[in-house]
């Protein structure tokens, strides 16, 4: 959530629109742009409270981003809301909804307890063609002292171009998410061809050399032994083949934008897949060695998948942070139900954790997981520099 306006009014000029503009179409990622859309408007009209909502096919909301409102306010205004009353009226309706008092309006239906109080409203659809991308409203206009109240012909003006831009920045925007879609399938393909070619010659061999054992047990012992030696071996090459195919191919999202792009977007795609919140942040890490940045990027997955599946909790958070040596520290952190890492150990339900240990001591880090029942679980992999 970025700072109320400064007083005096918005920013204006040919600079500050050029500013916002750029800032929309520079970013590649849905969330991304909705934010920017958001924090743009509201920061150029000199509003007070700013949002835009994506609507979904049940009446309701895909996706809703506030400014202006804290985190802890906006989890205590509960739900996101329904496309009833003045939204509804700026997803099916042309024009703007422009209003000195939305609480007046006979559309108005209310709002939730902790919802700040709102009164001027400024709302304006987000189009493409025929069909409504978003809608984006403003509210509490910040005057200067003195000067008129409410929101103006020059802002809903303004409103306007800038919904006409984040209309093509939000398409953009679908489109890039939708090519990375078709990467990570089209990846998904290719791996399991290569999975196929690599591991089903040896394990026909290997169901042959059984075989062949089976039948030599009885008259041929020596030669028995020796099969199954040999199906020892196959048996071997054939896990050795496995594991390079699986873990020797670095993610195509990984190669063409780094570490940090590919986590945020995988984190993305997960909060919006899932009821729990998902979120990421990141503080001053920067490239590291190819095998460091897989590791790293592989034990987030696993841990992701772990908290979501099997917490049970409302809350994850990824964080990834650069240590003084340039090395990096990842953690993630859920609000679950937590278990006991010893019990866990002597039930032989690993969760991962070998395998993300593993891959810790692969690339010289450490992993550590922190959990007690009812108290949530921390897994943290820290990776030193390249």
């Amino acid at each position: 959530m970025t700072a109320s306006p400064r007083p005096g009014g918005p920013r204006s000029g040919l600079a500050a629109v050029s500013t916002a503009l750029l800032a929309m179409s520079r970013r590649l990622e849905v969330r991304d742009v909705l934010r920017t859309i958001v924090a743009s408007a509201r920061e150029l009209l000199g509003a007070e409270y700013a949002a835009l909502g994506v609507p979904d096919d049940h009446g309701g909301f895909a996706q809703f981003v506030v400014d202006g409102i804290s985190a802890e306010q906006w989890r205590r205004i509960g739900p996101l809301p329904r496309q009833h009353g003045i939204l509804a009226a700026m997803l099916h309706e042309d024009g703007p909804q422009r209003l000195a008092d939305v609480r007046k309006d006979p559309r108005f239906e209310g709002w939730p307890a902790a919802h700040p109080d709102m009164s001027d409203f400024l709302g304006m659809p987000v189009r493409d063609g025929e069909e409504t991308l978003a809608a984006i409203f403003l509210a509490n206009k910040q005057s200067a002292p003195g000067g008129p109240r409410g929101f103006t012909d020059e802002d809903q003006e303004l409103l306007s171009l800038l919904a006409q831009h984040a209309a093509i920045a939000l398409t953009n925007a679908r489109l890039y998410e939708r090519s990375r879609e078709l990467t990570i399938a089209e990846e998904r393909s290719r791996l399991a061809h290569e999975l196929h070619d690599a591991v089903s010659q040896k394990l026909f061999s290997l169901r042959l050399t059984a075989q062949a054992a089976a039948a030599l047990v009885d008259r041929d012992p020596a030669r028995a032994k020796d099969e199954l030696q040999q199906v020892a071996a196959l048996a071997a090459e054939a896990a050795d083949e496995l594991r390079a195919a699986v873990t020797e191919l670095r993610p195509a999202a990984l190669d063409e934008d780094g570490l940090v792009a590919t986590l945020r977007t995988h984190v993305h795609v997960l909060d919006r897949a899932h009821t729990a919140h998902v979120t990421f942040t990141c503080d001053g890490v920067r490239a590291l060695p190819a095998t460091q940045e897989e590791a790293v990027l592989r034990v987030a997955q696993e841990a992701l998948h772990n908290a979501l599946r099997h917490s049970g909790g409302d809350r994850v958070e990824v964080a990834l942070t650069r240590t003084p040596a340039g090395g990096a520290v990842l953690q993630v952190v859920d609000s679950g139900k937590g278990f006991d890492p010893r019990f866990v150990r002597r039930a032989g339900r690993h969760l991962g954790l070998v395998s993300m240990r593993d891959r810790a001591d692969g690339v010289g880090g450490r992993l550590t997981v922190h959990s007690e029942p009812g108290q949530g679980t921390t897994i943290e992999m820290e990776v030193p520099g390249g």
